[in-house]
């Protein structure tokens, strides 16, 4: 078999190659005539048939066996192929090139291209006409500065697309919205106030500050000291928004750290942005990257073109950049140079220092390569439970019960849920059993109430339904189950029984239990709802204990008074 997929690389290799020119350009690989995956290079022949020879990591070798088609573009220089293959990337999108879309950086703050636009704040900048300003490090002041605007000026609130409406919104009663969705915004001040947003938040912000002194003299002249501090707070936003851009100013104390780590299936860029001598963010990308060697340039020529696109992007740049991969340094300081762009050094780190920090850059990249692995192992996981329990759906959500007591005092009932493997801790509750007397212990009756009262707010109250039902223990548990479901006419929710002892997993109607490897992902998935419902339960209980026993020790005291 091995030898036939060499002889059958064999024959792609002659094929693609045949028409290969041994000159600059980009190649176009694609699968039924879609681009999958865009590269540059000095000798396209020689770039190609390396594709074709030695042995790959699990990435290249995967996108090797997808190509069917090469196409050639050749340019003068290799410079040429960088700009045309960005340009090709940012048009084709292809799956194992590297894509920032899929990442998160700085926020910035959007006002888009529409004849009413929104202000609103986002992390993702797209060529669709819209206004961008920042980035801005410091998110808390970025929301000072939206409540600013959402205040001061009566521009909509509603990000999407604008919605005809019969009647407007609140916004409009309270006078903080033209209400533009009911014909009611004249176009003129409309855009008049969008005008002066943009001017502020291109940092022209004397005008508008004098302004707020004024109203806030005034106010307290009138003893309406709320609005006095109100214009304050106003003033100290704008004032906090302008400092924080110019501690951002091109310098050398300000840096980036870049570093790649590669598991041979995903790539992973993290970004450390070192600013006024202290770390102030971190932006991480992860994406199917087929040339690991490529990666870095294509890297570098997307995440800095960006800041092109936003207004008053450059002044958030490094002095200096320290990498663990060096890029094409030499065409890359010519495409900044055609669009620009600051000449920034970009070195390997030297001092003990920067050697530290890229340390630090590339252990954030393999905890972040171990997320995505791991958020793709869970994924399988509950597709193989989908099998096994013979499921209509993939059970994203699960909820799961469990019982606690002592020696039959504080009975409780726990209901975890877990969301596509991981716990949704929001979603937790606790429930104090109320049909037993102190001292009574069955766990049975137990299960009855908390099944039914749990489902019957989740069908009086329209809440969602979970995907699968877990109760801890056998057969028993799940009959009870099943029993109060089928009364409240929900019998359609699957339920399932993992019995502690053996792990045997009980299904409604199946006489013999279900048992798994203990290495499997889906059997692990269910211990682990089983295991986090028990010890909410328990820990619940405790709770309850502690209250007893300390009301108890408060009481010793007044009793010996009163005796």
């Amino acid at each position: 078999m091995q030898g036939l997929f060499y002889y059958y690389k064999s024959m792609k290799r002659v094929s693609f190659l045949e028409y290969a020119p041994q000159s600059p350009g980009v190649y176009i690989m694609r699968n039924a005539g879609k681009v999958i995956y865009v590269g540059k290079a000095k000798n396209l022949f020689r770039r190609v048939s390396s594709y074709f020879s030695g042995s790959k990591d699990i990435k290249t070798t995967h996108l090797v066996s997808k190509i069917e088609d090469i196409e050639y573009i050749i340019t003068k220089t290799e410079y040429e192929a960088l700009v045309l293959e960005n340009n090709l990337i940012k048009k084709y999108m292809p799956k194992y090139n590297i894509n920032l879309k899929d990442g998160k950086t700085y926020p910035v703050i959007k006002i888009t291209n529409e004849e009413f636009p929104a202000v609103f704040k986002t992390r993702y900048i797209y060529e669709d006409g819209a206004s961008y300003f920042g980035p801005y490090p410091s998110v808390e002041v970025l929301e000072k500065y939206l409540e600013l605007v959402k205040k001061k000026f009566p521009l909509r609130k509603c990000k999407g697309p604008l919605k005809p409406r019969k009647t407007p919104c609140l916004y409009y009663h309270i006078g903080s919205c033209l209400a533009p969705c009911c014909g009611k915004a004249d176009k003129k001040e409309y855009a008049s106030y969008v005008r002066k947003v943009k001017t502020l938040l291109a940092g022209n912000t004397k005008t508008f500050v004098a302004e707020l002194k004024r109203q806030m003299k005034e106010y307290s002249q009138k003893m309406d000291y709320e609005k006095a501090a109100e214009c304050r707070d106003f003033i100290t936003a704008v004032t906090e928004l302008v400092t924080e851009q110019k501690v951002q100013d091109f310098n050398q104390e300000s840096r980036d750290y870049i570093a790649s780590e590669s598991d041979g299936v995903y790539t992973a860029f993290v970004v450390l942005q070192m600013r006024g001598g202290k770390l102030s963010g971190k932006s991480v990308f992860i994406s199917e990257v087929a040339s690991v060697d490529e990666a870095a340039t294509q890297f570098f020529v997307q995440y800095y073109s960006a800041f092109k696109s936003v207004s008053m992007g450059l002044s958030a740049l490094p002095g200096e950049i320290f990498t663990n991969v060096l890029p094409d340094t030499e065409n890359l300081k010519q495409y900044f140079a055609e669009i620009s762009f600051p000449d920034i050094p970009i070195a390997m780190p030297e001092t003990p220092r920067d050697v530290a920090i890229i340390k630090m850059a590339s252990e954030n990249c393999r905890m972040e390569l171990y997320k995505k692995n791991r958020a793709l192992n869970l994924k399988e996981a509950l597709e193989e439970l989908k099998k096994i329990l013979r499921l209509p759906e993939v059970p994203r959500r699960i909820e799961g019960f469990d019982i606690s007591h002592t020696a039959g005092t504080n009975t409780v009932a726990s209901m975890v849920s877990f969301f596509n493997g991981k716990p949704d801790k929001s979603q937790y509750r606790t429930f104090h059993i109320k049909t037993l007397e102190n001292g009574e212990i069955d766990d049975y009756q137990s299960m009855r109430e908390v099944i039914a009262r749990r489902y019957a707010r989740v069908q009086n109250d329209q809440l969602p339904e979970p995907d699968l039902i877990l109760v801890d223990g056998g057969k028993g548990q799940l009959n009870v189950a099943v029993h109060i479901l089928k009364a409240l006419d929900m019998s359609h929710i699957p339920v399932a029984g993992l019995a502690e002892k053996n792990e045997e997993i009980y299904l409604p109607g199946e006489k013999d239990p279900i048992v798994l490897p203990r290495t499997s992902e889906a059997l692990k998935i269910l211990q682990n709802v089983r295991d986090e419902s028990h010890r909410f339960a328990n820990k619940f209980r405790t709770t309850l204990q502690t209250k007893d026993i300390r009301e108890a020790a408060e009481a010793v005291p007044k009793y010996l008074e009163e005796t």
